[in-house]
């Protein structure tokens, strides 16, 4: 009897049949994925981003069941869940022993449950980051060490870490992204017959899924025997200097940050080689793991803008290439002092005539705003740095208050929580735990403790500032677009120093787009911001329908933060926004500059419940 029959049989006595990994449809770069991480768990994981039904978690499951038996140990498939704690992770104090043999004791947590088997962590965007930050350390090191709650410990945790994500959930921070050693993207879009074949195949497993099983027993150990020998074999794989400088090359090429992009793919050539059953590694093994390396990692190279000569010597007609700054590039207006000198006094009428007909035009076209105009009008203008505003602060709103420590230790007693010689039961309220290993060092000898003592709440609320910025073309008057970039420089760089998280969101032309993903402020923004154009009307119901979308994202992906908004806008559009009202702190940033101002800011700042703060120019 082999090891599957084995594992096979266990299953069966425990009730739970697996899908075979054999019999899941399509997902090829998926399945090589899983393979090379089961071959190599020191790969550092596999992060799947794609749409729900296409199979993550299927596959996920169906990969555990193909891990051979080692050190006596057989393999688990472990969930992580979103809630988890960091003691539930890495192992904590083992109260029980203390209590009992008064001796200090380790107890393991989900790492050592999931040693040489698979760890599942579903919705990893949405996981605090610590504990992303934890996981994939363990993940890369085999090891997992614990030096907290006065245990000193350290064991073996060699697992396949799967994260899986919905980037419609909000996204996961570059930092973490990039020590996951593998990604693939997947979709949902199959063909009729891929659709139909994908039922029959699950009609089948659940109608007898015994006998399913025994349909793909064969190809399930020929995988199994396929990663016993791949592991056996690749202590022994060899890369020469030639593989080793394509892999540098395709790196550099990249534009990848750092070098752990090359060490994955050094380290998963060598997997992909051992997989095939080769001691040496081939260009052919690069070109398969190298779009799973650098999906991740690969960036556009920042290119430098035009200088002076070259845009003096390029040609008046040729239209601006888009840039990469988010999609409101649009083309140059086309020079107006050598083609109007050119012209008649009766053409010039006639072209100046054209011309407010099309933003009559286009005006009617947005109902309820002003200054819409037609795409070849959209202009940039640069920030201008020496413009410093000093804004008002926000109401302080978080997403968790602290609790009274006091009044909780009094609740914590009165439920008699702790009076067990277990004291299994905890306080089940957000940073507000008992320190179980200060209070039984302040009250030995003694059951119940004398004094409760509770973990220090974190006093640092991390903020993320979410920022709306009007990109419409009445911006462009007054050079009121230069001014709202310049606030939105001082948002940013005010952030960067306080090490916040801002989230940046354009509006314009009927159209809202993200310019920076939430995540830490970056240090440099002017060049970003210099590169968005100002074109089209003030959708301003549109920008702030997708704001209320993101802030309950954000307060998913980041529990606890807390969260502002700052709307930066000229005010031109007659949208009423009673309905759209935020439940955040925001403020409204007014800046219209004209003489006789239309006086929109107070309005909308009131229908919102925002502060209104105007920008003097």
């Amino acid at each position: 009897m082999n090891k599957y029959d084995e594992r096979n049989i266990m299953s069966q006595e425990q009730q739970e049949v697996i899908f075979p990994f054999s019999a899941v449809q399509g997902q090829p770069l998926f399945k090589l994925a899983l393979l090379l991480a089961t071959v190599n768990p020191l790969i550092g994981g596999v992060l799947i981003s794609g749409p729900r039904g296409s199979a993550k978690s299927t596959l996920a499951r169906a990969v555990a069941d193909l891990l051979p038996v080692t050190e006596g140990m057989t393999p688990e498939f472990v969930t992580l869940p979103l809630g988890a704690s960091e003691e539930m992770l890495i192992g904590t104090l083992d109260l029980d022993h203390v209590l009992k043999d008064k001796q200090v004791k380790f107890s393991p947590g989900l790492l050592k449950k999931a040693h040489t088997g698979v760890l599942y962590v579903d919705e990893v965007n949405l996981l605090s980051d610590h504990l992303v930050d934890q996981l994939l350390d363990v993940a890369s090191s085999g090891v997992n060490i614990v030096e907290r709650d006065g245990v000193s410990h350290r064991h073996d945790a060699r697992f396949t870490l799967i994260g899986t994500m919905n980037p419609d959930e909000g996204e996961l921070r570059p930092q973490l992204k990039d020590r996951f050693g593998l990604m693939v993207e997947l979709d949902n879009i199959y063909s009729i017959e891929e659709r139909i074949r994908i039922v029959k195949t699950r009609q089948s497993f659940e109608k007898d899924k015994v006998a399913f099983c025994d349909n793909y027993q064969a190809k399930q150990i020929l995988l199994q025997q396929q990663i016993s020998d791949a592991q056996e074999l690749l202590p022994i794989v060899n890369c020469d200097d030639t593989c080793l400088v394509e892999i540098a090359t395709r790196c550099q090429q990249a534009n990848v940050d750092g070098l752990r992009a090359d060490i994955m793919m050094h380290r998963a050539s060598l997997t992909h080689a051992a997989w095939c059953g080769r001691k040496e590694v081939t260009f052919a093994d690069i070109e398969q793991v190298a779009p799973l390396v650098l999906l991740h990692r690969q960036q556009s190279p920042s290119s430098p803008p035009p200088s002076s000569s070259s845009q003096a010597g390029s040609s008046p007609d040729k239209p601006s290439e888009k840039n990469n700054s988010g999609g409101f590039s649009r083309p140059q207006a086309p020079q107006q002092n050598d083609s109007q000198s050119e012209l008649k006094p009766e053409q010039q009428k006639t072209d100046q005539g054209n011309k407010q007909a099309e933003e009559s035009s286009d005006e009617k076209g947005n109902v309820g705003e002003w200054g819409a105009m037609p795409p070849k009008a959209g202009e940039k203008q640069k920030t201008n740095e020496d413009v410093k505003v000093v804004l008002p602060s926000l109401q302080h709103s978080t997403l968790s208050n602290a609790l009274n420590t006091t009044l909780l230790s009094e609740a914590f007693n009165k439920n008699n929580q702790g009076n067990t010689t277990k004291g299994e039961k905890k306080s089940t309220l957000e940073s507000n735990k008992p320190d179980w290993f200060n209070t039984l060092t302040n009250s030995l000898g003694q059951w119940p403790p004398t004094k409760f003592s509770f973990k220090k709440v974190n006093t640092g609320k991390e903020k993320l500032h979410l920022i709306l910025l009007d990109t419409s073309a009445s911006t462009l008057s007054d050079s009121l677009s230069s001014i709202a970039k310049s606030v939105v420089m001082n948002i940013t760089d005010k952030a960067y120093i306080q090490r916040d998280k801002i989230s940046l969101l354009g509006f314009g032309n009927n159209n809202v787009e993200t310019i920076i993903k939430a995540g830490r402020a970056p240090k440099k923004v002017t060049s970003l911001l210099d590169n968005i154009s100002a074109i089209g009307g003030t959708p301003l119901r549109l920008i702030l329908e997708k704001a209320g979308q993101s802030i309950k994202q954000l307060s998913l992906q980041y529990p606890g933060v807390s969260l502002f908004c700052y709307l930066i806008t000229d005010g031109r559009s007659r949208v009423d926004l009673s309905d759209l009202k935020l439940n955040i702190p925001t403020l409204l940033i007014d800046i219209e500059s004209a003489q006789i101002k239309r006086g929109r800011g107070p309005v909308l700042a009131n229908q919102l419940d925002a502060q209104y703060f105007a920008v003097s120019s």
